[in-house]
C-alpha cells in the first residue's frame, strides 16, 4: 500500500511530466466546453498533479488510501489554502459534496481489479458529480500490461536506490502482480530493504464503457493518452473523459 515507498516514489516516477499532464487536462476541459472551479482528485498520491492544480486556483479536494502518500503530499500543498486533503478508497468514498470535475490519473484505475468495486467507484463519481460536470481519467492498456510489463523482470539502479521488479500476468483474471524490491542507502554504505506487493487489472475499453454507462454515464470518449486521437492496438495508456447522462 506504498508505505515505505511513498518517501522515494518521486525519486522513482521522475520521468513523468505532470505539468504536461496538467495541461493536457486542461486542454481537455477547454474541448468539452468546461470551465470547472471545483476539482476532485482520487488517488492523489504524492500530490504532483495536484500541486499544478492547486498553484492555478481550483478549489481542490484530493484523497489517497495511502496515509504516507498523503503525508508526502501534505508537504506540497500546505503552502495553499484552497486544498483539502482527506483519506478516502475510491471504491466507496463519500465527500458530502458535488464538483464540477473529478479527475485520476497514472492507471489509479487498474489497481481496482474487481468488477463491483470498479462499478462502485464509477458510482460514487458521479454521485460526487454535477449535472454538467466532467470526469477525467487513464488506465494503463491491456496490451502494455500483457506484453511490455508482462511477465517481465526490471532492474535499475538510481544510485541510492537500487530496485527490482519482477511481474506475473494471470491470462485468465487479466491481472498483473508487481513484486518489488528496494535498497535505499540510508547513509553511506549502509542500506535498508522493502517488498512492496502491487495488483493492476488489464481492463478493455469495452469493459470501462460499459461499468461507465451502468454508473450513469452518457457521453463517454476515449484516447490515445495525451493526444484526441482514436486509441491504436499499440497504445500503452488510454485516457476516459465521460459526462454524465442528463436525466
Amino acid at each position: 500500500m506504498y508505505n515505505g515507498f511513498a518517501y522515494i516514489y518521486d525519486e522513482l516516477i521522475d520521468d513523468v511530466d505532470y505539468k504536461s499532464w496538467y495541461l493536457y487536462i486542461k486542454d481537455i476541459f477547454n474541448k468539452f466546453h468546461k470551465k470547472p472551479k471545483s476539482i476532485l482528485e482520487m488517488a492523489c498520491g504524492t500530490g504532483n498533479l495536484s500541486y499544478y492544480f492547486a498553484k492555478n486556483g481550483y478549489d481542490l479536494t484530493c484523497f489517497d488510501i495511502s496515509d504516507d502518500m498523503l503525508a508526502v503530499a501534505y508537504n506540497k500543498l500546505s503552502q495553499f489554502n484552497n486544498v483539502m486533503l482527506l483519506r478516502q478508497n475510491m471504491a466507496n468514498f463519500n465527500i458530502g459534496k458535488k464538483f464540477d470535475g473529478v479527475i485520476s490519473i497514472l492507471d489509479s484505475i487498474n489497481y481496482i481489479v474487481d468488477d463491483v468495486e470498479l462499478l462502485n467507484t464509477f458510482k460514487n463519481v458521479r454521485s460526487h458529480l454535477k449535472e454538467d460536470g466532467i470526469f477525467i481519467f487513464d488506465i494503463n492498456s491491456r496490451y502494455k500490461l500483457r506484453e511490455i510489463i508482462g511477465n517481465n523482470t526490471f532492474i535499475e539502479d538510481k544510485g541510492n536506490i537500487f530496485y527490482t521488479w519482477q511481474n506475473y500476468y494471470d491470462e485468465k483474471k487479466n491481472i498483473v502482480e508487481f513484486y518489488l524490491t528496494f535498497f535505499v542507502e540510508e547513509e553511506k554504505d549502509k542500506y535498508i530493504r522493502f517488498d512492496e506487493e502491487h495488483l493492476e487489472r488489464a481492463y478493455s475499453i469495452e469493459e470501462i464503457v460499459e461499468g461507465l454507462e451502468k454508473a450513469g454515464f452518457g457521453e463517454i470518449y476515449y484516447f490515445d493518452c495525451f493526444t484526441f486521437k482514436k486509441p491504436h492496438d499499440k497504445s500503452e495508456r488510454i485516457n476516459f473523459v465521460a459526462l454524465p447522462k442528463l436525466l
